[in-house]
């Protein structure tokens, strides 16, 4: 990805706020920024999605429901992306958080596409396989 350098002038409250970040994750201020940028451009292409952090990193959900963009999209694709199913699996969603989550799809497919290609790779033993520990069998 090019980059191009720009002056910009921010507040000194927003400075602040990202060096906070920074520090926390262990990650350069120009990184954080440059992130939250992203994230905030995407959101105002998207109206109805969040970025929040999760275990695997920031990732995009859908706005009040905790649920990542991929997993309403995978579920999409698996009911032949029947809308009426995908609002029965997700009967709990306005069809406004669905349309968001479509929507952010249809803007960003090859991230939601990575993502769902990603959670399909794991099996038992790919698990059992990264953390040991746990049992290859859950009885």
């Amino acid at each position: 990805m090019a980059v191009i350098q720009k002056s910009l002038r921010i507040p000194e409250e927003v400075v602040r706020e990202i060096e906070r970040i920074s520090a926390e994750t262990r990650n350069d201020f120009s990184s954080v920024a440059n992130e939250l940028l992203r994230e905030s451009v995407r959101i105002h292409r998207c109206p109805g999605i969040v970025f929040t952090e999760g275990v695997r990193g920031r990732r995009a959900r859908i706005a009040g429901t905790g649920i990542e963009v991929w997993e309403v999209v995978s579920t999409y694709q698996s009911v032949g992306k029947n809308i009426k199913r995908l609002c029965r699996a997700y009967h709990w969603m306005t069809d406004q958080q669905i349309q968001s989550a479509l929507g952010y799809y249809k803007t960003y497919p090859e991230e939601v596409t990575r993502l769902i290609t990603e959670n399909e790779g794991w099996t038992r033993e790919r698990l059992h396989r990264r953390h040991p520990f746990l049992p290859p069998n859950p009885s």
